[in-house]
This record gives structure tokens, C-alpha cells and sequence, in this order.
């Protein structure tokens, strides 16, 4: 446990952080060139070979899941998302915020099968398993495609193993779907965060849900402990997790070819911005280091969190990332967004990014929901509110004394026109019609 004041000795940007003002944090440490990478354990080839094994996979993928959703036959079971420019929204925000540059959403949202961004992690990581378990046991035949995963000898594998998680939702969603249609027992525990429409959608799926009354880091702590205990149990760590980071960092290669698809630039004079809605870290860093490390030093990536539970900002400004919590600053934690509803943030993601965020920006609970109505009413898209953090994110560059301030340092401001922002829409297709109408009535 720190005090507020040691805290704040640490990082004088908590003052404003405990007194729950929207603030931006901008990170001292960010680095360019070859020097960004000195301390990353992470490398392209990472990406590649999580690329390549999703391709893999892909035939598997289009058996399990096409009757319930046709659209991944035409890409071979490679489940992807649209990149789509926000033109109404984007002329409203620039009279409306002071917005400067192009405005794009990026649909994880509606990613096909669980309808989040854990689709490139959460699913990456049970395959990853399903894999490694059917190699040490000898069964895949190296001349077939992956469908041969569903033979009877790869279910009777698998159903003598559990598959473990915690999650506030999404990742849950991703890793109890995937687990469950290849034949392993999965088991979900669910933090008190977790909206009842999630728990329920698992369990039609054939998981295991397992409710605390804690908030996630609770949850988590115990899920760990119980898998632990048993040697045929698999644990999928939000915390820790490599292989979670590695889907995550896909991302950036198939988004690279969407902006090149669409004319985009990205070089000196046309910054591109990517605003990541953040929880523990994990996939909103696999994303930050995959544009990074694919897109280069002209990539200005955000975290963007609520006021109520600035994890990540808290953990990087001082260092100290897992080993503090929100409540050390005496903040409650209590946010609608329920995706980033995580207490303390992950340590190793924290320090792989220390080189290449930007920052991280806070917004207001009530500013989700006015960018949600928004977005339904000037593109009709519907996303859940605590991806619409990544909106907020957009509009705090131009709104925040800090954030400003980093635009004048590295000369970007005469370059914003050209800007190119990416919002990271994270989850939000599978909420059920009457809770997202609940949404957009608040």
C-alpha cells in the first residue's frame, strides 16, 4: 500500500488523477528509432507467426462457426473488422470539440463470433493450447488442413482438460466460446463488474460461469488459485499473458493494409493517432506495440481510461505498474464501463509500452455515453459505452493543456489536418437490443 502523498511525490499528474478530473498523463519515456526497442521483448516475427497461425486455423474456425456466421467463409475463417471513416461524426466534432483530422472507428466491435477485440486474443490463446496439447500428444497430421481438430480423438483429448479465465466480460465471452466448441471444459469466473447479458451468453455456449462478489483483481487472484490446483486445468491470464498479447499485436498488419486499401498515408506529415480503450492493458498494448513496431515512429498511441479507475495511467506515471491500485490514490473503482473495470494494471505490458505510448488520456463516465448517442445518431453504430473511451480519446487530444502541449513538442501541430485517427471500438455488437437501448436512454 502507498500513500496518496507518496503517490503523488511519484507523479504530480495524480493530483489531479485523485481528485478524478479528466487529465492526460504524457509519457516522458516515449522513444523513436532503434532506441524504442532496446527494452521490448516483443518483435515483428511475433506478430507474423500470430498472423500465420491464425490463418491456420482458419478452416477450423469457418466449421465451427459459419452457420452462425456466414460472412468468415468469404475470408476463410480469418475474423476481421472493418475500418470505417466516421464523416458525419468527424465534421459535427470539429465544430463541436475543435477536432482536427480525419475520424475513423475501428470495428473489433463487430468482430464476427464474440463481437469484441479478445476475439484476437482470447481465441489466439485457446488455439495456441488446443495446438500444443495435439502436438505433445502426436495426433495432428501435418498434411491435412486444422479441420482434422474435430476428430473424435482431438475431442476426447481435450474434454479431460479445463480451460480457466477471468474476466470483467469480453475476454471471458472469447475464451469461454472458443474453449467450449472444441470440446474443453470452460470454466469463466466473473468479477461483480460483469453485466448479467454476458454471463448468460456463456452459458447458453456451454461455460462454466462462476460469479464473485469482488472486482476483478479478486477474481482473478482466486481463478488463478483454483486452476493452479489442478493439473489438467489451463489458466488464461489477462494479467500475464504473452500469448494474449501476441493476437492482440495482429491488428496492426491487417490494419495496415486497410489504410493502404483506402489511400491513407502514414508517414511525417500524416500522423496517425490510435486511441485504445484500457482496462488491464493487455490488449489495448498488444495493439499499441503491433502499430508501433509495424507502422513506425509516425504512430501516436493512446490508452484511454475513466476517471473512476485510471489503472494504467497510475502504474506507468509511477513505475510501480501491478504493484499499485486505483484505490491507493483513494479512488472507488465504480465505472459503467465494465471492460475497463480492472483495479491494477498488467506489469509486463506496462513495461513493454514503457518506450512507445504516447500517454494516457481520462474522460468522465457520462462522456461515453453522450459520444454512444453520437455515434448511433450520425452513423448508426451501435458499440458498448466503454469502447466509446477510444472517442473520448479523440476529443481530449485537442481539449487538454498536456496533450497540446505534446503536439507543439513534436511539431505536429501545423500537421493535424492530415492526421489520420484510429478509434478502437472494443466490444459492443452482441449487447442485447433493450440493454442497449438502457444505454442510449441514460
Amino acid at each position: 500500500m502507498y500513500t496518496v502523498d507518496e503517490l503523488i511525490s511519484k507523479s504530480p499528474i495524480l493530483a489531479k488523477v485523485a481528485r478524478l478530473e479528466p487529465t492526460v498523463w504524457i509519457n516522458p519515456d516515449r522513444k523513436t528509432g532503434k532506441e524504442a526497442w532496446e527494452n521490448v521483448e516483443f518483435t515483428y516475427e511475433d506478430i507474423e507467426e500470430a498472423n500465420e497461425r491464425f490463418t491456420k486455423f482458419g478452416p477450423l474456425l469457418v466449421e465451427l462457426f459459419s452457420d452462425e456466421f456466414p460472412e468468415i467463409i468469404e475470408t476463410r475463417g480469418i475474423l476481421e473488422s472493418d475500418l470505417v471513416h466516421l464523416t458525419k461524426m468527424e465534421e459535427e466534432y470539429k465544430n463541436k470539440y475543435g477536432l482536427k483530422g480525419n475520424l475513423y472507428l475501428k470495428l473489433d466491435s463487430h468482430m464476427p463470433v464474440v463481437g469484441s477485440i479478445k476475439a484476437r486474443g482470447g481465441l489466439y490463446e485457446v488455439l495456441v493450447f488446443s495446438e500444443t496439447l495435439a502436438k505433445e500428444h502426436k495426433l495432428i497430421d501435418e498434411n491435412k488442413d486444422y479441420t482434422q481438430f474435430l476428430n473424435d480423438e482431438f475431442k476426447d483429448l481435450f474434454s479431460q482438460y479445463t480451460v480457466q479465465v477471468a474476466s470483467t466480460g469480453n475476454l471471458g465471452i472469447s475464451v469461454g466460446v472458443m474453449a467450449a466448441a472444441l470440446g474443453f471444459n470452460a470454466i469463466v469466473h466473473m468479477s461483480n463488474d460483469a453485466k448479467q447479458w454476458k454471463k448468460d451468453h456463456l452459458r447458453e455456449r456451454g461455460a462454466t460461469v462462476i460469479e464473485y462478489d469482488g472486482e476483478f483483481s479478486f477474481a482473478i487472484s482466486e481463478a488463478r488459485k483454483i486452476s493452479d490446483k489442478d493439473p489438467y486445468s489451463y489458466f488464461v491470464d489477462d494479467e500475464n499473458s504473452k500469448i494474449l498479447f501476441k493476437g492482440y499485436s495482429t491488428s496492426a498488419i491487417r490494419t495496415e493494409k486497410q489504410l493502404k486499401e483506402m489511400g491513407i498515408k502514414v508517414d511525417e506529415d500524416h500522423p496517425v493517432f490510435v486511441y485504445c480503450p484500457c482496462g488491464v492493458g493487455g490488449s489495448s498494448g498488444g495493439v499499441a506495440f503491433g502499430f508501433r513496431k509495424v507502422l513506425g515512429d509516425n504512430v501516436h498511441a493512446f490508452f484511454v481510461e475513466t476517471t473512476h479507475i485510471p489503472s494504467f495511467l497510475i502504474g506507468a506515471s509511477t513505475k510501480l505498474h501491478s504493484n499499485v491500485s486505483v484505490h491507493d490514490l483513494g479512488i472507488d473503482g465504480i465505472t459503467e464501463a465494465d471492460g475497463l473495470s480492472v483495479a491494477r494494471p498488467s506489469k509486463f505490458s506496462g513495461e513493454n509500452l514503457q518506450t512507445l505510448l504516447s500517454g494516457v488520456i481520462t474522460c468522465e463516465d457520462d462522456e461515453l455515453f453522450d459520444h454512444l448517442r453520437d455515434l448511433d445518431r450520425l452513423e448508426d453504430i451501435r458499440i458498448e459505452p466503454s469502447s466509446c473511451a477510444s472517442i473520448a480519446g479523440a476529443v481530449g487530444l485537442f481539449n487538454h493543456e498536456e496533450s497540446l502541449k505534446y503536439l507543439k513538442d513534436n511539431n505536429l501541430l501545423d500537421k493535424m489536418e492530415n492526421a489520420t485517427h484510429i478509434c478502437w471500438a472494443t466490444g459492443g455488437n452482441l449487447v442485447p437490443e433493450e440493454e442497449m437501448q438502457k444505454y442510449l436512454n441514460r
